[in-house]
């Protein structure tokens, strides 16, 4: 089992069985919520419990998917898209080691100019889904 929380303890959960290694998502939303890009595993909903969710609070960020994060210290923690049984859980939101390891980056269309991505992984300009395996 893998632990994580936010920052001031409002929210925590707890997910069962494996977790999908980590993409790095450079969308627009992404930055702007997290203020770089964000780094996220995924697991199915079933496998996502919370001990802890008093300071949990979703915001719909579009038409398609929504934002979970702690409206009690502002920690960016989840996105669950609509039409999919999983939801996205922010990596540096987990406790402890992982054993994940960043595989990917999407949406690099949309990047910020003040970095530069250099570790050797995969691009791509958007999400094609396929990525999410």
């Amino acid at each position: 089992m893998q632990t994580g929380s936010c920052l001031c303890g409002a929210v925590a959960f707890e997910i069962e069985g494996e977790m999908r290694d980590v993409l790095g998502c450079h969308c627009q939303q992404c930055r702007k919520q997290s203020g770089h890009y964000w780094a996220a595993t995924s697991v199915a909903n079933d496998r996502l419990s919370f001990s802890r969710d008093e300071g949990l609070a979703w915001y719909r960020a579009s038409d398609t998917a929504q934002r979970g994060f702690c409206k009690l210290c502002g920690s960016t923690l989840f996105w669950k898209p609509d039409q999919a049984d999983r939801t996205a859980v922010g990596a540096g939101s987990l406790d402890g080691e992982t054993g994940l390891h960043m595989t990917h980056h999407v949406f690099m269309a949309d990047k910020g100019d003040y970095y530069q991505i250099a570790d050797g992984l995969p691009h791509h300009d958007q999400f094609s889904g396929d990525e999410d395996a």
